[in-house]
């Protein structure tokens, strides 16, 4: 595995629980859980063949990573009950849009 992609592990894990500390102080144990239950959102990466390409970017490519779900879970952010996973996804997607841009790998039908 790259250092670039074990610090990518790693941010999908710190930036949620830094996020739940900053923004949920009272509860941030629970909302940092919660948070992090959001990763599963790449179970979707074994919908493709192979399962993992480094060369491959997420965003735009698999089906829970696609545009229409990113409005989804911004939307999820509007409503209180539904507002910690809608953060966490979003987290999610933009450490994951970021290591595209990054890596100059994101994908065309997101860039235009």
């Amino acid at each position: 595995m790259s250092l670039a992609a074990i610090i990518h592990l790693l941010l999908h894990g710190l930036i949620p629980v830094g996020v739940a500390w900053l923004c949920f102080r009272r509860r941030w144990r629970r909302v940092s859980l919660i948070m992090l239950a959001t990763m599963a959102v790449d179970l979707d990466h074994l919908l493709a063949t192979p399962v993992y390409d480094p060369d491959r970017c997420s965003i735009g490519f698999h089906p829970l990573h696609r545009p229409p779900a990113i409005l989804a879970y911004g939307t999820m952010t509007l409503w209180a009950p539904t507002r910690v996973v809608g953060l966490g996804l979003l987290i999610h997607m933009a450490l994951d849009a970021s290591d595209c841009a990054i890596q100059g790998r994101l994908a065309p039908s997101v860039t235009g």
